[in-house]
C-alpha cells in the first residue's frame, strides 16, 4: 500500500473562489485523492484557507468586521462550499492557526541560524492617501516586460514575471486607485534565495516527470535577468503571524508581520498538525519528516500556474535552507487558466461564475464533470454555455445516466428489482469484457499519470461501451425469444452500473454514490479482474431503481444563465 500526500493551493480567504481556481487545484487534487484512495492507497489530503495579507484586512474593513472574526466566517463559508463540491480532504484547516504560527517563527528563525535571513533598510511604496505602506499586491500598474496595464507590485499575470513595485510603470494603489506614491524607508526581513540557486537547480533536476509548464516556469525564475533573486519575507502590516516575538534573534521588528507568500505554504505542513490535534488522524511527522517515516511518502501539489514559481522556489528555499528533515514535493501538477466567454475569471474583478453560485443552478457532479473533461493542461480553455449544455446532456444524461435509467426499468419491468438468474454469458459479452478490461487499465495509467482530459476521456469511453453493448444486446428484443438470455444480459447490465459507480467516483462521486446505493453493493472495491468485477451482484441480489441521475440542460436555461453571468458580480 503506498502513501501519499496531497496539498493543493490554499484558496484566498477574501470571498468565495470562482470555477478557474477550482479546476486549477482544488478539483483535479481531489480527482487524484479519491481515485488513489479507491485503488486502496493511503492517502492524506490537505487544504486550509489562506488568511493573511492586505487583502484580507480590506476584505475584513469592507464587510464592517474585525479581521479575525471576517477570516473565521468566511473560512466556514468555503469550508462549506468545498463540503458542497465532494471535496474530500482529511482536514480543512487555516494558515491563520496557532500551529501555523509557531512552524512559520520556528523556520524563520533555523533559516537566520543558517545564513539565510538578513536585515535590510529599504524604501518601500508609502501612499499618503491611504495612510499606509502598500504591500505588492495591493499596487498595480503596467508590466514593464509584457506591457500588460495591471500587473500586480509582486508579479505580472499576464507574462509571470516576478516583480517589485518600483517596477512598475504608473503605478497606482488598489485601495484608493491614488497614484501619488512615495518611497519612505522601513526595515525588514530579506531570504536570500540567490545563495540557493544552486541547490534548488539541482534539487528541480531530480524531480522526475514533472509538467513540463512546472518546469519551465521554474526554470525562467532562476535564469531570467540576474536570476534568483533575494525576497523580502516580511510586511508592514496589522493581520498576520508577528516577526517580533519571544526567542526571535533580530529586534526591532514590532509591527510587522511575514509575508504572506512565505507562510502560506508553511500551512500545508501546520494543517497536518491541525488534523492530529482535531482529533481526526495521528502521528503528522510520519507524512512530513524524512526521519520521521515520510521518507516513503509520495508528495503531490496541485495548482495553477501562477502560483508555480512559489512552490518550485520560494518554499523549497525555506524547506531545504532550514537545514531540518522535511518532506518535499515529488510532483508539481499545475495548470494553465480557465477563461470564461471570452475574458477571464477574476476573483477580485468579480467576473465569471464563482462556486456557491454554480451549486444553486445545478449539483456538484455536473460541473465537476465539465471542469475535469477539459482541464486546461497543455493550454488555457474556455467555458462556454454552449459547451457545458452539450457536455452535461450528452456525457452525462445521454450516456451514463441513460443507461443506468433504461437497464434499471426494464429488470423492474420483466424480472423485478433483483438481479436476474439464468443463462451464460456469449461471444458478446466476452468482448465487452475484452475491451473493458483494457480500458480500464489504460484509464488507471492516465490516472496515474495526472492526465486529466485522458483520464476523463477514457471513462466515457467506458460508458459508451457499456451503452454499445445494450443496444447491441438489446435484452427487449432478446426478451421474447430467449428470456434466460436476455436474464443474462440484463445480469450483466446490472453489474455494469456498480462498475462504472466505482470508476466514476473520482469524477462524479454524488451520482456514484446513488449508484452504488441503488445497486446496494457494499463492495465498491476496485476492478482487478474484470469478468469477477461483473459478477459482483449475484442472482436474486435486491435493488432499486434510482432517480434520473443527471436531467438535461435546456436551451432556455442554457440561454438565461448566459445572460445571468453576463455582467459582473456585486
Amino acid at each position: 500500500m503506498a502513501r501519499i500526500l496531497i496539498t493543493s493551493a490554499i484558496p484566498y480567504i477574501n470571498g468565495i473562489k470562482h470555477l478557474g481556481n477550482l479546476v486549477g487545484s482544488q478539483l483535479p487534487a481531489d480527482l487524484y485523492a479519491r481515485y488513489q484512495r479507491g485503488r486502496g492507497n493511503e492517502v492524506l489530503f490537505l487544504c486550509a484557507t489562506d488568511e493573511h495579507g492586505t487583502p484580507a484586512e480590506l476584505a475584513a474593513a469592507k464587510a464592517g468586521k474585525p479581521v479575525a472574526d471576517y477570516c473565521a466566517e468566511m473560512h466556514e463559508v468555503q469550508a462549506g462550499i468545498a463540503k458542497g463540491f465532494h471535496l474530500s480532504f482529511d482536514h480543512f484547516g487555516r494558515s491563520s492557526s496557532p500551529q501555523n504560527h509557531v512552524l512559520t517563527q520556528h523556520l524563520a528563525v533555523k533559516l537566520y541560524e543558517n545564513g539565510l535571513i538578513e536585515e535590510r533598510s529599504e524604501t518601500q511604496m508609502y501612499s499618503p492617501t491611504d495612510g499606509r505602506f502598500l504591500p505588492d499586491r495591493y499596487i498595480e500598474g503596467t508590466c514593464p516586460n509584457c506591457g500588460f496595464e495591471n500587473a500586480r507590485g509582486d508579479q505580472c499575470d499576464n507574462c509571470t514575471k516576478q516583480l517589485d513595485p518600483v517596477d512598475l510603470i504608473n503605478p497606482r494603489s488598489t485601495v484608493s486607485g491614488a497614484t501619488d506614491l512615495e518611497m519612505r524607508e522601513t526595515k525588514h526581513l530579506y531570504l536570500l534565495q540567490s545563495k540557493m540557486k544552486d541547490q534548488l537547480e539541482e534539487w528541480i533536476d531530480t524531480r522526475e516527470g514533472w509538467p513540463l509548464l512546472t518546469t519551465s516556469i521554474a526554470k525562467k525564475w532562476l535564469t531570467d535577468g540576474d536570476g534568483l533573486q533575494d525576497r523580502g519575507i516580511t510586511r508592514d502590516l496589522n493581520w498576520g503571524i508577528p516577526v517580533q516575538f519571544d526567542g526571535a534573534p533580530w529586534s526591532g521588528m514590532d509591527g510587522k508581520v511575514f509575508y504572506v507568500w512565505f507562510d502560506a505554504p508553511i500551512e500545508y505542513i501546520a494543517c497536518g498538525k491541525e488534523w492530529v490535534e482535531a482529533g481526526k488522524g495521528a502521528d503528522w511527522e510520519r507524512w512530513w519528516r524524512t526521519d520521521k517515516g515520510a521518507d516513503d511518502v509520495s508528495y503531490v501539489q496541485f495548482m495553477g500556474k501562477d502560483n508555480v514559481p512559489f512552490h518550485t522556489l520560494s518554499f523549497p528555499c525555506t524547506m531545504l535552507g532550514s537545514g531540518e528533515p522535511w518532506k518535499l514535493v515529488d510532483f508539481i501538477k499545475s495548470f494553465n487558466y480557465l477563461n470564461y466567454d471570452g475574458g477571464q475569471f477574476s476573483t477580485s474583478r468579480g467576473r465569471g461564475v464563482f462556486m456557491d453560485q454554480a451549486l444553486e443552478i445545478l449539483p456538484a457532479d455536473y460541473w465537476r464533470w465539465w471542469l475535469l473533461s477539459h482541464a486546461p493542461e497543455s493550454s488555457d480553455a474556455e467555458f462556454t454555455w454552449e459547451n457545458f449544455q452539450t457536455s452535461v446532456n450528452k456525457d452525462l444524461a445521454d450516456v451514463l445516466g441513460n443507461f443506468v435509467s433504461r437497464i434499471t426499468k426494464f429488470c423492474r419491468s420483466k424480472f423485478g428489482e433483483a438481479v436476474p438468474e439464468g443463462g451464460e454469458y456469449g461471444d458478446r459479452e466476452q468482448t465487452l469484457i475484452e475491451e473493458l478490461s483494457t480500458r480500464i487499465r489504460a484509464y488507471e495509467g492516465h490516472m496515474e499519470a495526472m492526465e486529466v482530459r485522458k483520464s476523463a476521456q477514457e471513462l466515457r469511453a467506458i460508458w459508451v461501451a457499456g451503452n454499445e453493448y445494450l443496444q447491441s444486446a438489446a435484452p427487449w428484443a432478446t426478451f421474447k425469444e430467449d428470456p434466460e438470455q436476455a436474464a443474462a444480459q440484463v445480469r450483466l447490465g446490472l453489474n455494469l452500473i456498480r462498475l462504472y459507480a466505482v470508476l466514476s467516483m473520482p469524477f462524479i462521486p454524488g451520482a456514484a454514490t446513488q449508484m452504488l446505493e441503488a445497486m446496494g453493493a457494499q463492495d465498491a472495491a476496485w476492478p482487478g479482474d474484470v469478468a469477477e468485477a461483473l459478477s459482483a451482484l449475484p442472482a436474486g441480489h435486491v435493488f432499486t431503481v434510482p432517480d434520473n441521475l443527471f436531467r438535461k440542460i435546456t436551451d432556455d436555461e442554457r440561454e438565461d444563465w448566459q445572460t445571468r453571468f453576463a455582467g459582473v458580480r456585486d
